[in-house]
């Protein structure tokens, strides 16, 4: 076997075990109801809001965020009936995710 070909099947096992250890995180997260990775949520473009009724949160608009991230963020939250919540940033923070309009997403603080 060639130094190229050998490469090309480390690769092609490298990619193998990555769609593996993905499924698998999934399964595991539909049995203990595990959030998803917070950098699905981190990368969105957030802005401040305070409400009269919740206190401070934040929203991340579809217009300023970039398609593919606002998309693949708010189809998670859509799947998950519109409530998630994750640690970030280990166990001190707990983000609460929700959809109330269509054209944002919303998150808010539940513990520092």
């Amino acid at each position: 076997m060639s130094e190229e070909k050998l490469l090309e099947a480390i690769v092609d096992f490298a990619n193998a075990l990555e769609v593996a250890c993905v499924q698998l995180k999934q399964h595991i997260g539909e049995r203990v109801r595990v959030g998803v990775r917070e950098e699905t949520f981190y990368i969105l473009k957030w802005e401040a809001q305070k409400g009269s009724k919740i206190g401070d949160f934040e929203v991340a608009t579809k217009a300023n965020n970039p398609e593919d991230k606002w998309a693949h963020a708010h189809n998670i939250l859509k799947a998950s009936n519109a409530t998630i919540s994750n640690r970030y940033h280990g166990p001190n923070y707990v983000y609460a995710y929700w959809l109330y309009q269509e054209d944002k997403i919303y998150r808010q603080i539940l513990k520092k």
